[in-house]
């Protein structure tokens, strides 16, 4: 299900929305764990304050090198972190690995201690943490103790000096989206941006891509998402006149509400283009104002084969961000055959130009060290989402 795309090495995510609820994972987590002679989560009453030498906790491992997952298994977050957590122990169970002694770090108490433990403990390379807001923490604790990150998070602004981003980016979807509308024949772009980060990044994307693409923004207008604010922002964004395509950089409930302003009185109006967020969202096929809409996301080929092992594995059906966990851990896995005992963790393996083929397709990580993933472009249609431009199998440059 994973391999590099060329060569012998190579490198490789926004939340993730659920498929369906996980009923008793936990416990069936924790006998996967100790069945793989990988540590579970310790509970937080047994958390120690962090210390600067690996503390007695862990055993001494002479064979198996020590990698840290760190996600959030309290509070709202807590199903996404234990998917990702189950992802990661199927990845070692699939390929009878015993080479990797993979530790589960709880974020929710706290990133930065999540961290410092991680490192304290031994641990030569961090996988996670999930939220942006905790990657930079992570980062300032992993790089202060020369120990590489592949974050989860799509918070390309902590990429960089081993810190790589491997979260699914809102401008790569933007990107690949807008070309394939200009190569449909849309020539005058718009934009629908929500107010704060997500919005601010897909902004920016989106100004690049029509640049990119020779097309020209008649206009991009904001939103917030608080208050009663789309059709103000629309009629804004129809005084800048005709345009073919609009983006609605937000989920498909927004876009569901949005679609309809947009639409004149006889049907028509300008295609509709949406961003990852749509992926597996039912809302987009129940509307019938986003019927042509394009969006891009990463391709689910082989996600339903992974769904499928781990509803057998785990008894319920898995988020669809858990693939970051079972992803991470493969790449982790391959380069680990030529990763030398008691050394660190060989970063430039990461960077192979070929890249990876894993659960979400081709992917490898660039020079600023922020992922780059083949997606297919899919097209909203009555009753459900077709494929119109497949992801690449490979990267070609």
């Amino acid at each position: 299900m994973f391999e590099f795309m060329r060569g012998a090495h190579s490198g490789r995510a926004t939340q993730g929305r659920r498929v369906a609820g996980l009923t008793g994972a936990a416990l069936l987590t924790a006998g996967l764990l100790a069945g793989c002679q990988v540590i579970p989560t310790r509970p937080a009453a047994e958390v120690p304050a962090p210390v600067a030498q690996p503390t007695a906790a862990l055993p001494t491992d002479g064979g198996r090198h020590r990698v840290a997952l760190l996600v959030p298994l309290q509070g709202s977050n807590a199903g996404a972190g234990q998917a990702i957590a189950n992802a990661a122990t199927m990845a070692l169970l699939d390929n009878n690995a015993d080479n990797l002694r993979i530790t589960t770090y709880d974020t929710s108490a706290g990133a930065p201690n999540a961290a410092a433990r991680a490192v304290a403990d031994g641990n030569r390379l961090i996988l996670g943490p999930l939220l942006g807001e905790d990657a930079l923490a992570v980062a300032q604790t992993a790089r202060a103790a020369h120990v590489p990150v592949i974050s989860y998070s799509n918070n390309v602004a902590v990429a960089g000096q081993d810190v790589f981003v491997m979260g699914k980016i809102p401008g790569q979807s933007i990107g690949r989206v807008v070309q394939y509308a200009r190569e449909k024949g849309a020539q005058r772009f718009a934009a629908l941006i929500p107010v704060g980060t997500y919005g601010e990044r897909a902004s920016t994307a989106m100004l690049a891509a029509v640049r990119a693409s020779g097309g020209v923004m008649v206009g991009m207008e904001s939103y917030d998402r608080a208050g009663a604010a789309m059709p103000a922002a629309v009629r804004r964004l129809k005084g800048h006149g005709g345009f073919d395509a609009v983006l609605i950089a937000d989920s498909a409930r927004v876009a569901a509400i949005a679609a309809p302003l947009l639409s004149k009185a006889d049907g028509s109006g300008p295609r509709i283009l949406g961003t990852e967020l749509w992926s597996g969202e039912a809302v987009v096929t129940r509307t019938p104002s986003l019927a042509g809409a394009y969006f891009a996301a990463a391709s689910d080929t082989r996600f339903h084969h992974f769904a499928d092992s781990y509803k057998a594995r785990f008894g319920a059906a898995p988020f669809r961000i858990a693939t970051l966990g079972y992803d991470s851990v493969l790449l982790t896995l391959r380069i680990a055959h030529d990763w030398q005992g008691n050394t660190s963790f060989p970063t430039a393996r990461l960077y192979d130009r070929g890249g990876f083929l894993g659960v979400d397709g081709a992917f490898r990580f660039a020079a600023d060290e922020v992922i780059e993933r083949k997606l297919e472009v899919r097209e909203v249609r009555a009753g459900g989402v077709g494929v119109v431009s497949a992801a690449a199998g490979k990267f070609g440059d």
